[in-house]
């Protein structure tokens, strides 16, 4: 397994990315990126090397899992459309076993879900012991989505806050390592992943009309997205804000973030509960 002294960031992203007490959301530049000087190339040849160790670490995972470990570690990724979620899932989860992982992308909620609490259909996806679980969009949509279009009242919305928050720190100290990573494009770069997906026919289904009333919504999700950075950042779940003009980038430095989260856990193969060799004698006389 590769050293992480040995990384090429300048800064490690859980520094660089971290959203600490006064960010600025308005000052980000999506363009930009924080840590790494050594450009696309070097950035992808770095990406493998780190899928390898990812890789490693998620059966370890798996495996202390499957004999009767309780950690587990949680990607939490939330952004406007065309930001990338979807790549970051098939690029850097897809170098995991698929086995191991649990990913819900949590799109409307149906009339089941509407008749519970926001975070009941939540709940019943957050991933088992040995499970790296991947939420395609979450609960946050009911503090974004929610309160940019005024699908609940205020006070409704201003509550999910501390609700959040709770559910977080039960769920951090239950054992899932939390990684939330929101990924912010800016409005050019939309508007040229969102006309490429209606100039190619393979991509038609992935353009969604709706996608131009957020860009006429933008300064309102913008300004609920600093309220999600400022209200929900926390020692439990700490937010990563990710430029995402440069795809390998924002795959680059969410794969060292998973990666840092999973190093963390600091765990080796789980012990044998059997005699090793008194099965490997056994074995030979079958």
């Amino acid at each position: 397994m590769s050293n992480p002294r040995t990384s090429h960031f300048s800064v490690p992203p859980t520094e660089a990315l971290r959203v600490d007490a006064g960010f600025d959301l308005s000052t980000l530049d999506p363009g930009a990126t924080p840590g790494w000087d050594h450009g696309r190339k070097a950035a992808e040849k770095s990406m493998a090397r780190r899928g390898r160790d990812l890789s490693d670490l998620q059966e370890r995972l798996f495996a202390h899992g499957r004999t009767g470990g309780e950690r587990s570690v949680l990607l939490v990724l939330q952004g406007m459309d065309t930001a990338g979620k979807g790549g970051i899932v098939r690029h850097v989860i897809g170098m995991v076993d698929p086995q191991g992982v649990d990913h819900a992308a949590f799109a409307a909620p149906t009339a089941e879900e509407l008749a519970h609490d926001f975070l009941w259909r939540i709940r019943r996806r957050t991933p088992r012991p040995g499970m790296l679980g991947v939420f395609d969009r979450s609960h946050y949509e009911d503090v974004l989505i929610a309160r940019v279009d005024d699908l609940v009242p205020r006070a409704t919305w201003e509550a999910r806050y501390d609700q959040i928050n709770e559910f977080e720190a039960e769920l951090a100290a239950s054992g899932t390592t939390i990684v939330k990573v929101a990924m912010f494009v800016s409005l050019d770069e939309q508007k040229e992943r969102l006309r490429k997906r209606l100039e190619r026919p393979d991509k038609h289904w992935k353009y969604d009309p709706s996608d131009l009333a957020g860009r006429a919504q933008w300064p309102a999700y913008q300004e609920a997205y600093q309220a999600v950075l400022d209200r929900t950042s926390t020692p439990a779940a700490p937010w990563y804000v990710v430029p995402a003009d440069h795809k390998w980038y924002s795959r680059l430095v969410v794969t060292e973030l998973v990666l840092d989260a999973f190093r963390s856990l600091d765990l080796d193969w789980p012990t044998a509960s059997y005699d090793v060799a008194e099965q490997l004698a056994l074995l030979e006389r079958s």
